[in-house]
């Protein structure tokens, strides 16, 4: 008889390990582009077409504004500019926000390499640099003035500028740890953010004034809320300031904020952002989570899970989603796929720097639900982008031996909101670096 105590095969961490990279590499952008962008040419001029739709007439422009912001920014703009055939006379200027800066960059393009998960100066001078690229063309005819904004998670740490002058980048950064720390959703965050900003919340895109606008999406947010994603900076806001309000006393976040922000955001005079009407923009999703998790999920049966998708999870606190994604173990070899993000609220009584992320913090705390009699398991859970957190990996996989004689240091490392530490020591982390883009974050869960 088989000693079922014996560890599972290691073949089984591989195969995570697999599918997650794939999944990765079958959403890569330049693909999407294809997919989703060409040009056509017939008597009338050369056309630029987008999901099959036509969409104006390249040969007619005069003036073309390019921003690109977030982890994708630099592989959004190549792609772009590679298949974006623009007449020799049109005025081609832009801007990109993103952490690398790409080979061959336009001289025209200037480059700012925007903080993340924070702001920093680069981000305060990027976003003026977009607002005044944008402005630029503001009254020109419509028919000869384009701007095409490429949009992608991470931006709304990356391009930032308090609506009130007055407030620092020091007061800036203050606010932007207070709302990752909070345990409130994306979603929620970025609507506070929103009213914060002069560049979000579509006031990017009314500052670009009569000119013709198409947002390019690669979203990491959830699906039904796109104008969430960077904040919103050229999708018209449908939350309000009552909405902001309303979550940070739900979150008790005021007391949090630094003074120069609790003043400007309780002020009775707080100016709304844009609404539907204010401005006309065009918007198409190029990726999503639900792309991932459908590549994820058909590398798995492909290998022989029953691979299911499940994202029921999504927003949910991170004990909540791992005690529901234990329960989904329906099969004898499955492979349960989730996408989206969990929420984790760090209290401020925690001593010293939290190393880590949500998706090593989940890792960490569900390999201590699993015991060593467990029926062979693994679980991988990881940002799309490469990054978790504030640590250099993207995640980690575990197993129901992880923890063998190790249990009560596991512990510690979540009660302290060190999980990265802990898991790099024992080789658990899943480390990729920066992928090029940001699909939300990705769990696969496989048990035979």
């Amino acid at each position: 008889m088989s000693d079922q105590r014996h560890p599972a095969p290691p073949n089984l961490k591989v195969t995570a390990r697999s599918i997650f990279a794939q999944a990765l590499a079958d959403c890569r952008i330049d693909r999407a582009f294809d997919r989703m962008l060409r040009t056509s040419t017939d008597a009338h001029g050369t056309h630029l077409i987008l999901d099959s739709r036509e969409i104006l007439t390249l040969d007619r422009l005069k003036h073309v504004r390019i921003v690109s912001i977030g982890k994708a920014g630099a592989a959004m703009l190549t792609s772009l500019l590679s298949r974006l055939p623009l007449p020799p006379s049109c005025d081609l200027q832009g801007v990109l926000i993103a952490g690398e800066r790409p080979l061959n960059l336009p001289t025209t393009i200037q480059h700012f390499p925007g903080g993340h998960p924070v702001p920093n100066e680069a981000s305060f001078a990027g976003a003026s640099a977009a607002l005044a690229t944008v402005r630029a063309i503001a009254h020109a005819p419509a028919n000869e003035a384009l701007c095409i904004f490429l949009i992608s998670g991470g931006a709304s740490a990356m391009m930032e500028l308090p609506l009130d002058p007055t407030i620092s980048l020091a007061d800036t950064v203050a606010f932007h740890q207070a709302l990752v720390h909070s345990g409130a959703s994306i979603v929620e965050i970025n609507c506070v953010r929103k009213h914060f900003s002069a560049v979000k919340g579509g006031r990017l895109a009314l500052a670009a004034g009569n000119s013709q606008k198409i947002s390019l999406l690669v979203s990491d947010v959830p699906p039904a809320h796109l104008d969430a994603l960077a904040s919103g900076p050229t999708i018209a806001d449908p939350t309000s300031v009552a909405d902001c309000r309303e979550i940070i006393a739900r979150y008790n976040l005021l007391d949090r904020f630094p003074q120069s922000v609790r003043r400007f955001l309780a002020s009775p005079d707080l100016p709304e952002t844009p609404k539907p009407g204010a401005f006309v923009s065009q918007s198409w999703k190029l990726l999503d989570s639900d792309e991932l998790a459908r590549t994820a999920q058909a590398h798995a049966a492909g290998l022989g899970f029953h691979a299911v998708v499940d994202n029921t999870c999504d927003d949910w606190t991170c004990n909540a989603a791992t005690d529901y994604l234990l329960l989904r173990r329906e099969h004898p070899r499955v492979c349960l796929i989730s996408t989206g993000e969990v929420t984790v609220q760090i209290p401020t009584s925690v001593p010293g720097p939290a190393i880590g992320g949500r998706n090593q913090h989940l890792a960490l705390y569900l390999a201590t639900l699993l015991r060593p009699d467990d029926s062979p398991i693994a679980v991988l859970s990881a940002g799309s982008d490469g990054i978790d957190g504030n640590s250099d990996a993207a995640g980690a996989i575990i197993d129901e031996h992880t923890l063998d004689g190790v249990a009560p240091a596991a512990q510690h490392a979540l009660a302290t909101f060190n999980s990265s530490s802990w898991l790099s020591a024992i080789g658990a982390t899943v480390v990729t670096g920066p992928t090029g883009h940001n699909l939300r974050d990705l769990r696969i869960l496989l048990a035979t």
